[in-house]
């Protein structure tokens, strides 16, 4: 009876996650609109502020040697701004994009793919849904892209999900150790990407609070899990574990050490 009682929380805790998954759909896609004006007008003012700028320069010789100090100082600052702006609002884009791909992807459509901006966007989601949940959660990214990766073909939803199921699992693994280790204890998560003719790579690993020898034997059981009822559905390794290998063909393996920290390594060959 205690187990059908807990399958029954899952369950209906998996209900909620789906319910969740179609309004933040919906709310990124109104956010959407929004964010398309604030980069439009960031760009059509970037230059009126260069149409300005000719003019100022124009006129140059009619100005006081101070108020064209002043202009031309308060024109760069004001291109400045709207760079920021700009940037900050292609970034916000991004990832709005990044969640209505997992929303909306298509069920095993390979697509070509940025695998390290993959990686970074949902490293980045991962780490700032962890300091909204859990007040004062902090941890020190240390991350390593190999450059020069080119586009891969991969189901993106798919594989972006495989990479947030592991880091939530790492950045709640430090966050965990944190409470007990005390001040002398700074948590860490590392992450790579590397790529060579025939695979690429991806490593999550942390020092957190390591695995026991039964969690590491039960990690990829369904409706196992370690964290409290309400933080963990015991579902995110078993899908992570058919994402890479049944659907990339790829491998998944880690290593873990108690009261340590673990690192989980994603092999993924090339599809060509």
């Amino acid at each position: 009876m205690t187990e059908i009682d807990q399958l029954k929380q899952r369950l209906h805790q998996q209900e909620k996650l789906a319910s969740l998954g179609m309004l933040s759909a919906g709310i990124a896609h109104e956010i959407q609109n929004p964010l398309n004006f604030v980069i439009n007008f960031s760009k059509m003012s970037g230059k009126l502020l260069d149409d300005l700028s000719d003019i100022v320069d124009d006129n140059a010789e009619s100005l006081p040697e101070a108020d064209r100090e002043d202009l031309a100082d308060i024109v760069a600052d004001l291109k400045e701004n709207m760079s920021q702006i700009l940037e900050s609002g292609e970034r916000a884009v991004s990832i709005i994009q990044g969640i209505l791909l997992v929303s909306r992807g298509k069920e095993n459509e390979y697509l070509p793919a940025d695998i390290c901006h993959i990686v970074k966007e949902y490293v980045r989601l991962s780490y700032h849904a962890m300091r909204a949940n859990h007040q004062g959660f902090n941890v020190t990214l240390r991350e390593d892209y190999q450059e020069g990766i080119p586009m891969m073909m991969v189901i993106p939803q798919d594989l972006s999900r495989a990479v947030l199921n592991v880091m939530n699992n790492a950045c709640y693994a430090v966050w965990n150790k944190a409470q007990q280790a005390g001040d002398d204890y700074s948590p860490e998560i590392c992450i790579s990407v590397t790529a060579d003719s025939e695979q690429f790579v991806i490593t999550i690993a942390d020092n957190g609070e390591g695995m026991t020898e039964e969690v590491k034997q039960r990690l990829f059981e369904n409706f196992f899990t370690t964290k409290p009822i309400g933080q963990g559905t015991g579902l995110g390794m078993s899908i992570t574990r058919d994402i890479i290998e049944n659907k990339h063909g790829g491998k998944i393996a880690f290593t873990s050490e108690l009261g340590k920290g673990t690192t989980f390594t994603f092999t993924i060959p090339i599809k060509k």
